[in-house]
């Protein structure tokens, strides 16, 4: 066993005198100092602070050196006086520090320090720079913590705690604590105080400076020590200074150089942290950062961990961001996670960015079972540098349409394949000619099927098929179509799931799936991309049961050419989407149009375009912006869930909805609620878990009252029951009729929504659970039973879309006659040019489409979404190519048109559905008539009178 120092630290609330009464249950001060090591040298520092604290006139604290006394300083239910070596200083002074100063004393609480009001001189959105020098005096041992802090009285007489900055204070020498601020908004009174020492212990104060420089010099200061991505603002981050600014998360910790016997050495450096009696998941390793990360600045993570414990090998290790805000609950926000090992060191890695003005921020590890050890070597936090630009794929001979399979029409019997496993194969006739409609649809004219068949027979596994190498054939960043005939022996009594794969080194990859209930042969369909140069990739036909003979026609995998598609879509789209228009030109008698000239633009497409979005988003100026330029309808990402309203029983929390309500309705953006129901078990709060029959059902009945009163009329949308093909909860807790009468209670109490299914991979031909077919069917019971279900919802997690496969699921949804919406649709790609094609190939099917009437992206903006490589902007406000892409097909689906009045005074032109701007301007450029106007949806043509 190595040296280890033990720390058990114990948080402890600050308390407040009675006439300061305030929310701040959990801002907690460790009793870990945090050093500052600022003053190390033996030079005399009460000399050289002559010209270091020289203030600017621009500080806004008055009587900042105490020069007047106490005058507009006072001490907060605690004594003080001003000190200086003319006067003298009193006995029992115990410091070594000299100059003029205010001295706080009989302080009985920490929270007891010396204020000064500062309303009338600061301002909301300003950035304000602080620095005061500070020390201590009385019976203490080494430092004490001093803190500078903002208190909040709000126009509603709550109040809330800005923590600004900390410094570790001796009586040896002055210390400075350093901080910004900035208010978001602006309370009814701003006090700055001073606070933080243990009672009994005198607090000394030597200036205080509060700044505001210009707005450049604001900037460059609260961002630029962190734009270089240089510093670490982690504190003693490889524990060469011991436990200093580490604390123990409900559990101890110790450092030291091993442990084990000797068998857990550090991976760099002298020495790593362990956690010890870990009780909970969330136990862990904290550090306090609050002051040291700015908002809207993205922050990458890099932490290298493992894990000790009895019986335990390997354990997920997470790394958590705790937040406190004004007048917000407090916030957790994942920042990345790894599987760490009790057998080497391994890096967990991830990234952050806070939105709003956070008043505390802890960086903490957890998650590893209760009695399982994790063990910290180093912790690195900085700025994330900026992604180099990035460029599209190079792809030479692309080879579009080509198919890749060798001997795919099995002229030469089976040559080119072989079987996976013991099964055998041989080679039969009579399948189909034809090619599967999907190929069909990207291929185009085609030389028909050979009709010859592989049939696998002797399976004795599921993963038993015929097989081929295709390595060599296959080129990076390509978009591959998956097309076959398959069919299965007759006699079986059960549907049998049938799944082309690709073994992609040791990684398995679907390339579609299709479930069998006859002896008929069925079209499979999928797709996919590489995009990292693999070492071997297999392709293979497997899943029936074991015993059960498969048989496999025209397998083809072939590049697509997407953007062959999109001139046909653009036909489509100009057919669905928008209306001939005649604007007739209404004028008196005497006034003559003869010349005039017409302009019109467009100013909004009406067809919903939207996004999810959070709470914490909207205290983004940044996020704000581009949303409120770019979308017309909003869906919230949690914070309507059952889990968050309700998380414990009876607890009901609405605000965060509610703030998002009002955001959104004061920018005339349309809402869709998700979800009244997660039918998913995971996704079901504990509480409701344990319920019986009875309390359960009229669980889900209060929430239904509460949710459907509370927002009657306010969302458009609802998805009742989320994830119905993947999660069967409440039904079977409740019975088959809960779902049917989920809706019908929903719809009794707010007649005005529409009401939708909602579900993931309908579109894609990758999940057997929930394909298209799957889909009708399940409406079509809903319906049988009295549901009144408005509305079709496709999410649209979607890899790798293809046109056709996805215009095929909208094909066969569209018989039911109900509105199609993609609800979720997120599209991850590493590379943004790739992503940028993927979204529009999903765009453009669905603005094609006359059964689709709105597309709801699942996330934008960079580290606010559930997958990575998905957004459209990044963490820093700056729009990456999928983002163009998009911006550029809202552009694309905007009408602008001009031309001069014919003789009837009238102007013809085709414009997509939305909102207008027209102007008529005559011969000698007078402006004659100025008008906005709607075109609604429809295909008849439509006559716009304009009165001059």
């Amino acid at each position: 066993m190595g040296k280890f120092w033990n720390c058990c630290l114990k948080n402890r609330a600050l308390k407040r005198s009675p006439r300061s009464q305030g929310s701040r249950d959990n801002m907690e001060t460790p009793s870990t100092s945090n050093a500052n090591n600022n003053s190390k040298s033996e030079l005399n520092l009460n000399e050289k602070l002559k010209d270091s604290i020289s203030i600017p006139a621009t500080n806004i604290i008055h009587n900042h050196d105490f020069s007047g006394g106490l005058h507009l300083w006072h001490p907060n239910c605690c004594n003080a006086f001003v000190v200086s070596s003319e006067s003298g200083y009193p006995e029992g002074l115990s410091t070594k520090l000299s100059g003029s100063f205010a001295v706080v004393t009989n302080r009985k609480e920490s929270w007891q320090g010396l204020e000064q009001d500062i309303t009338s001189r600061v301002s909301a959105g300003s950035n304000y720079i602080v620095c005061a020098w500070v020390g201590i005096s009385g019976a203490v041992e080494g430092v004490a913590n001093v803190l500078a802090t903002l208190k909040l009285e709000n126009q509603d007489s709550s109040v809330s705690y800005l923590f600004i900055g900390r410094t570790s204070a001796s009586t040896e020498r002055w210390e400075k604590v350093e901080g910004t601020f900035c208010l978001s908004t602006m309370p009814q009174r701003v006090t700055f105080y001073l606070e933080g020492p243990s009672s009994g212990i005198d607090l000394l104060i030597r200036s205080v400076q509060v700044s505001c420089p210009s707005s450049n010099e604001c900037e460059s200061q609260s961002t630029g020590s962190l734009s270089d991505g240089d510093e670490n603002i982690i504190q003693n981050p490889t524990f060469d200074d011991g436990l200093n600014n580490w604390s123990g998360r409900g559990c101890k910790i110790v450092v030291g150089d091993s442990m084990a016997d000797g068998k857990v050495l550090p991976m760099s450096g002298k020495y790593f942290a362990s956690t010890a009696d870990r009780t909970q998941n969330w136990n862990g390793i904290q550090q306090e950062i609050t002051g040291r990360v700015q908002r809207k600045l993205a922050y990458e993570v890099v932490a290298t961990v493992r894990i000790l414990g009895n019986n335990i090998t390997s354990a997920n290790v997470r790394a958590t961001l705790w937040v406190q805000a004004a007048n917000l609950p407090e916030q957790y926000i994942g920042i990345g996670s790894v599987q760490a090992t009790d057998k080497d060191w391994v890096q967990l890695q991830g990234k952050f960015l806070l939105n709003g003005i956070p008043s505390r921020i802890i960086i903490f590890l957890e998650g590893p079972p209760p009695g399982t050890d994790i063990l910290l070597n180093n912790l690195i936090v900085k700025h994330a540098a900026k992604a180099p630009p990035a460029s599209p794929p190079v792809i030479e001979n692309a080879a579009f349409g080509v198919n890749i399979i060798v001997n795919s029409n099995l002229s030469d019997s089976s040559n080119g394949w072989f079987p996976l496993g013991n099964c055998t194969l041989s080679v039969g006739n009579g399948s189909p000619h034809i090619l599967p409609p999907m190929a069909r649809d990207s291929l185009g004219a085609h030389e028909p099927l050979s009709g010859r068949y592989i049939l696998v027979t002797n399976r004795t596994q599921t993963w038993m098929g015929p097989a081929q190498m295709i390595t060599d054939n296959l080129k990076l960043y390509l978009t591959y179509q998956v097309s076959a005939w398959v069919r299965i022996r007759s006699g079986v009594t059960k549907p049998q799931n049938v799944n082309v794969a690709l073994g992609v080194d040791s990684q398995w990859v679907n390339g579609g799936q299709v479930e069998i209930g006859d002896d008929k042969w069925h079209e499979i369909g999928g797709s996919f991309r590489i995009e990292k140069q693999p070492a071997k990739v297999m392709v293979y036909v497997q899943g029936p049961d074991a015993g059960v003979d498969l048989m496999v026609a025209g397998l083809q995998i072939f590049p697509v050419d997407r953007h062959m598609r999109f001139k046909r879509l653009q036909t489509l789209t100009d057919k669905i989407r928008k209306r001939d228009i005649t604007l007739k030109f209404i004028a008196s008698e005497s006034s003559s149009l003869g010349g005039a000239f017409v302009k019109i633009r467009q100013t909004q497409n009406s067809f919903p375009i939207g996004s999810c979005m959070e709470r914490s988003n909207i205290e983004n100026e940044d996020f704000v912006d581009f949303f409120s330029k770019n979308f017309n309808w909003a869906v919230f990402g949690n914070e309507l869930k059952w889990y968050w309203t309700e998380a414990q029983r009876g607890n009901l929390n609405y605000k965060d909805a509610d703030d998002m309500l009002n955001f959104c309705t004061s920018r005339n953006i349309q809402l869709r609620g998700h979800c009244i129901f997660w039918e998913v078990e995971d996704a079901v709060q504990s509480w409701i878990r344990s319920l019986s029959k009875d309390d359960m059902m009229s669980a889900v009945q209060n929430r239904l009252t509460s949710l459907l009163n509370r927002y009657k009329g306010k969302f458009k949308h609802y998805d009742v029951n989320n994830e119905m093909l993947h999660g069967s909860f409440f039904q079977d807790h409740l019975g088959k009729d809960i779902r049917a009468n989920m809706f019908k209670i929903a719809n009794q109490l707010d007649p005005s929504a529409t009401l939708f299914v909602n579900d993931y991979h309908i579109e894609d031909g990758c999940d057997t659970r929930s394909s298209p077919e799957k889909y009708i069917q399940h409406i079509l019971d809903l319906q049988e039973q009295g549901a009144p279900v408005g509305g079709i919802g496709l999410q649209g997690h979607i890899e790798n879309p293809i046109g056709p496969i996805v215009c095929s699921a909208l094909d066969k949804l569209g018989i039911l006659g109900l509105p199609i919406w993609f609800t979720e649709v997120d599209i991850s790609s590493d590379n943004e040019y790739v992503r940028a094609d993927d979204l529009e190939v999903m765009l453009r099917e669905a603005f094609a489409h006359p059964a689709v009437e709105g597309v709801m992206f699942w996330g934008f903006w960079e580290l606010f979404m559930s997958r990575n490589n998905a957004h459209l902007v990044n963490a820093e406000g700056d729009v990456n190519e999928a983002g163009k892409r998009y911006l550029a097909l809202k552009k694309e689906w905007l009408t602008r048109a001009h031309g001069h009045v014919n003789e009837q005074g009238e102007f013809e032109f085709r414009g997509f559905h939305g909102s207008y701007e027209v102007e008529l301007v005559s011969v000698c450029r007078k402006k004659l008539a100025f008008k906005t106007f709607e075109v609604d949806q429809g295909l008849d043509p439509v006559v716009v009178s304009v009165n001059l």
